[in-house]
């Protein structure tokens, strides 16, 4: 069933090289590393406006069930609402081109639309074992069900905000797993590879792969990442935005950021639209909540 983690290998692209050569691996391969996503200045600042709201942070989940303590890690900070924390993330990613031309290419087809899923930090601390194996659609269990030929869920931009090491905790994947018969299985952590990475570099995976957070081993490297999912408009975002989001904020994003963030309505396929406001473009009676 498994792909051989020795002979596997997730191929690479430079992000100068334009979205069509990233979009040709991920149609192949449900991964590929994208060099130099961010700058070296972009990502510095990231950390800059991030700082503050993690040295408040506990480490640890915050739900009791078991199983995502594991999946959330006990010594992991995760922190969310990233479009009001960081200006450079909102600005510089949320409203990128490459990005939009990329979720374009693989969502327009199948579903219409696409918004924002979730934006998090994912600081993996010392000594933190490896995350339990999933698939990012898991989040939709009917995905499960309808094996690799089913349309794409979501996407994922797993960005390093420091450098990725198999020491340190870099994503792990099972190459061709996103070909498997039975989504049900998730292989073994022998299966797996790292995804080592330099700063600003990107792991873009969609969520037929199987991955993970891998063990930190080092005594004090805290390895940093900025995890962002995007997936059809049809499926229920993992961040409530509407009421994260200052509507300050809110006035100084574009049309199809604000869309990302649940400030337009909808339009999936085949539908009349979702997420709308008297049956009409929710963006239009945004002037009316300042009353």
């Amino acid at each position: 069933m498994a792909t051989n983690a020795k002979t596997g290998k997730v191929r690479e692209v430079k992000a100068r090289e334009g979205y069509e050569a990233a979009l040709k691996i991920i149609r192949e391969d449900a991964a590929v590393i994208i060099k130099e996503l961010m700058s070296p200045d972009q990502i510095r600042r990231i950390n800059e406006e991030i700082q503050p709201s993690m040295d408040q942070m506990g480490v640890g989940s915050k739900v009791p069930d078991d199983w995502l303590k594991d999946f959330h890690g006990y010594n992991t900070k995760r922190l969310t609402g990233l479009t009001t924390i960081s200006k450079t993330f909102r600005e510089d990613f949320l409203d990128s081109d490459f990005v939009h031309q990329l979720c374009e290419k693989i969502f327009l087809e199948d579903s219409g639309t696409y918004w924002l899923n979730s934006a998090q930090v994912i600081e993996i601390g010392p000594g933190s074992k490896a995350q339990p194996l999933h698939r990012d659609q898991w989040q939709y269990p009917v995905f499960t069900h309808c094996g690799p030929s089913a349309p794409e869920a979501a996407i994922n931009f797993i960005i390093a905000l420091t450098e990725f090491t198999d020491e340190n905790g870099a994503t792990r994947v099972i190459p061709g797993s996103h070909k498997w018969d039975d989504f049900n299985q998730n292989g073994t952590e022998e299966d797996t590879i790292p995804i080592e990475m330099n700063v600003g570099d990107a792991c873009f995976l969609t969520g037929k792969i199987v991955h993970c957070g891998g063990s930190n081993r080092t005594k004090d490297f805290k390895r940093r990442a900025l995890s962002v999912v995007i997936q059809a408009s049809y499926l229920t975002p993992e961040e409530a935005h509407p009421f994260l989001v200052k509507k300050k904020i809110v006035d100084t994003l574009s049309p199809r950021a604000q869309r990302m963030v649940g400030f337009r309505s909808q339009f999936p396929k085949q539908s009349p639209g979702v997420w709308k406001c008297d049956y009409g473009e929710m963006g239009d009676a945004l002037h009316a909540w300042d009353e």
